[in-house]
């Protein structure tokens, strides 16, 4: 079934002729990024030149998606907009409430009880205003939209960094905050920096172990956790064009771990095998109608270094596969490296568990690769040494995988089939153990593997690889086994050599789903009533955060000054957090508990200045706003990477927090504090940082004439009565200085509604 075609029909009328005006206004062959933000500008035709990296520009996205986890805040928000249905498509999907704990049946279960009152929620307020609602067990939302919702050209935005996984299906697909989501919903442009682009030349096949995971474990190791930050990806070759379309999507899904703004392939043969396979052909001729436009100019790719800001080139052919970890996603390790690495850095050999599936990697491609070597084990008589579990990504997939015997086989190894959710890949897991704390290794085919994030253990060394190599290692029980190379020892004391992966990139017998899980809007939604208890601790109505007082803000407290990594997981984490996603004040006692303080080294035990006493972070910070007093975060590089969670910027604005001050911002949090009306500077001198005191008292200077590319001047009052001046630098525009000023971008856009 294809969603909104007409929609997407009209979309595609307008290409042409808009990236036609593009190409003759640059005076320049086009990038397929270009031609897809060109075509998608909030007031229609282009008719001015946009500066990479420096122009603020408003787009008109076509649809917007939501997990369930971040809906509830983005959708809080809407009700409060005024606009008795959205402006565009738009989607929830209920996927991160799923605790994995004893296998996919009995944890949906449990989720449907214990979440009963958020999922009536979102279910109403879908209803109500015109939202389709995938209901729990459906799947993990990226999987479910790139099955459903992604066609090639056109532009999208999600609440969940992950959104960019579209891309493998050649939309532009972004990550954002429930506040642009809620903008959009509204019927207003939606704002970006007009982003850089990068070019990724692929040249070659990929054969053997290695798969479509391996290219972005690359790429990480190449660019870092922050050097795709305001840049776009744009992949291409003959490389590029031989991966299949959900193999694409994984290489786009961890692009967000670079920092990318998201990553994209231009339409091909692939893709379009893709759409009919999955019963939009409707949409492939539509978009072989119009091919050409929907991938970048034959003379940009002939000549890349003269139309992208960077360019490097991967070949295929040569690439091994990679193992990445732990503790950051851009540790990246050549197989052959990684077992001397382990030796080396004293990681636990012992691999406890190994887990497959997530949004990452979840295709019927990915499952049936992984089967065929649990196959060979199993007839070899081998079961996996480590617990090993699977998630599927939707029930699409999980339908067709069980049909065609490939679960069957997993567990005949001794693997779990867990629900179709985000489960471990975002903390959602029970971890099978004795010991919460103790030094152990896992190994997963999901995308992100900081500190705590999938068990709560900060002694948890998780690595990152292709579903192929995770079921590998977790046969073998090793982190130092490498598949290539090293031989099994079966029960009889047989020496079993596996042989490299086979698999299918689309079902022969195509695909099938019994229920899908998708519940269709009301025609009508105005007599919808959404009720939301106020004894909930789950749900509560919000607030309007106040306007700022027209002053420079002066005797700021010092809250934290947190050092090295601090991600939104950090800063407001999921696992059993999660639950109070919808519920502002109750999420609020987890602001910043996982920060370490630079002063003690120690996390959630900060100094409360009315004291004199430590005390954890959100009590602190509750005691300030109590007695009338505002606060600053001070923070490392790249504050705030990782998940695109607003709680992360909502938390501090509702408890008080005025400034966040840090060394540099990863795109999307950013992009948060601006919308909830907070103050989002970096140091003009990164140098600065170490002049921040535990007991210093600031003064904010220079609110009063607050300009785009003005810098601020931040006063230090230290303890023994000395002083120290910086400067701090901001990327605020003329719109972003209205909502600081107003209170939140929301404040406006419900004016705007009521006037």
């Amino acid at each position: 079934m294809a969603f909104d075609i007409e929609m997407i029909k009209r979309v595609y009328a307008k290409m042409p002729s808009r990236i036609e005006a593009a190409r003759q206004l640059l005076n320049k062959p086009l990038t397929l990024t270009e031609k897809i933000l060109y075509s998608h500008l909030w007031d229609g035709s282009p008719t001015q030149v946009f500066e990479r990296g420096n122009s603020y520009v408003d787009f008109a996205p076509d649809r917007v998606a939501m997990q369930d986890a971040t809906a509830q805040m983005a959708l809080l928000q809407f009700m409060q907009a005024g606009r008795p249905t959205v402006a565009v498509p738009s989607t929830v999907h209920c996927d991160h409430l799923i605790q994995a704990k004893d296998g996919a049946v009995n944890d949906l279960a449990t989720a449907n009880d214990k979440n009963k009152e958020v999922y009536d929620f979102l279910a109403s307020v879908s209803n109500k205003y015109g939202i389709g609602f995938w209901k729990p067990g459906a799947g993990i939302i990226h999987q479910v939209v790139l099955e459903n919702y992604a066609f090639p050209g056109g532009l999208m935005i999600g609440t969940d960094s992950h959104t960019v996984n579209a891309g493998g299906l050649g939309i532009i697909a972004i990550g954002v905050g429930g506040a642009d989501a809620c903008d959009v919903m509204a019927g207003l442009p939606w704002e970006l920096k007009f982003p850089k682009i990068i070019g990724v030349k692929l040249t070659g096949k990929l054969n053997g172990w290695t798969a479509s995971k391996d290219v972005i474990l690359k790429v990480a190791g190449i660019l870092t956790v922050k050097g795709g930050t305001g840049a776009i990806l744009e992949y291409f070759g003959e490389g590029a064009e031989s991966l299949s379309c959900t193999g694409k999507g994984t290489i786009c899904n961890m692009g967000a771990e670079i920092g990318a703004t998201t990553s994209i392939f231009g339409y091909d043969k692939k893709m379009a095998e893709y759409l009919n396979g999955t019963e939009r052909s409707e949409i492939a001729t539509a978009a072989n109608g119009i091919a050409e436009h929907l991938t970048g100019d034959a003379a940009v790719y002939t000549e890349p270094e003269k139309y992208f800001d960077q360019v490097f080139e991967i070949n295929l052919s040569e690439l091994e596969p990679y193992i990445n970890g732990p503790f950051t996603p851009d540790l990246a390790w050549p197989l052959s490296q990684f077992a001397q690495a382990v030796k080396d850095n004293n990681w636990p050999a012992e691999l406890e568990v190994g887990l497959i599936g997530s949004c990452t990697n979840s295709s019927y491609e990915d499952i049936s690769r992984a089967a065929s070597l649990a196959k060979q084990a199993s007839d070899a008589g081998i079961k996996a040494k480590s617990e090993f579990t699977i998630t599927p990504g939707s029930e699409l997939v999980r339908y067709t995988v069980a049909r065609d015997g490939f679960l069957d086989i997993f567990e005949k190894m001794g693997g779990v089939v867990l629900a179709n959710a985000c489960g471990p890949c975002i903390g959602q897991w029970a971890r099978h153990t004795n010991d919460p704390l103790k030094k152990n290794s896992i190994i997963t085919s999901f995308n992100r593997n900081f500190a705590k994030r999938n068990d709560g253990n900060p002694n948890t060394h998780a690595f990152v690889a292709s579903p192929e190599i995770v079921t590998a290692l977790a046969i073998a029980g090793d982190l130092t086994f490498n598949p290539l190379t090293d031989y099994l020892t079966n029960d009889k004391g047989e020496k079993v050599k596996l042989a490299e992966p086979a698999g299918i990139e689309m079902p022969i017998k195509g695909f099938a789903v019994g229920d899908a899980g998708y519940q269709a809007p009301a025609i009508d939604g105005s007599g919808v009533q959404i009720l939301v208890s106020p004894t909930s601790d789950r749900l509560q109505l919000l607030e309007p955060f106040k306007a700022w007082e027209g002053t420079d803000l002066k005797g700021l407290k010092l809250l934290i000054k947190a050092k090295g990594k601090c991600t939104t997981d950090h800063i407001s984490m999921a696992g059993p957090w999660l639950k109070f996603r919808g519920h502002l004040d109750n999420i609020s006692n987890n602001m910043l508990i996982g920060a370490v303080n630079f002063f003690n080294e120690k996390t959630n035990t900060v100094k409360n200045q009315l004291t004199g006493q430590y005390d954890e972070v959100p009590k602190v910070q509750r005691a300030y706003k109590a007695a009338g007093i505002g606060s600053i975060v001070v923070g490392d590089e790249n504050y705030g990477e990782g998940s695109s969670r607003e709680h992360a910027a909502m938390e501090p604005r509702f408890l008080g927090v005025r400034v966040v001050l840090t060394k540099s911002f990863a795109r999307i949090h950013e992009t948060n504090l601006k919308k909830q009306g907070m103050l989002g500077l970096t140091f003009a001198n990164k140098a600065d940082y170490d002049l921040i005191l535990e007991d210093d008292t600031f003064n904010l200077l220079g609110l009063t004439d607050f300009k785009p590319g003005k810098p601020l001047r931040l006063v230090l009052n230290h303890k023994n009565g000395t002083t120290d001046t910086i400067n701090c630098n901001h990327t605020y525009n003329a719109q972003q200085i209205e909502w600081f000023k107003a209170g939140g971008a929301l404040n406006i856009i419900r004016a705007g509604v009521s006037a």
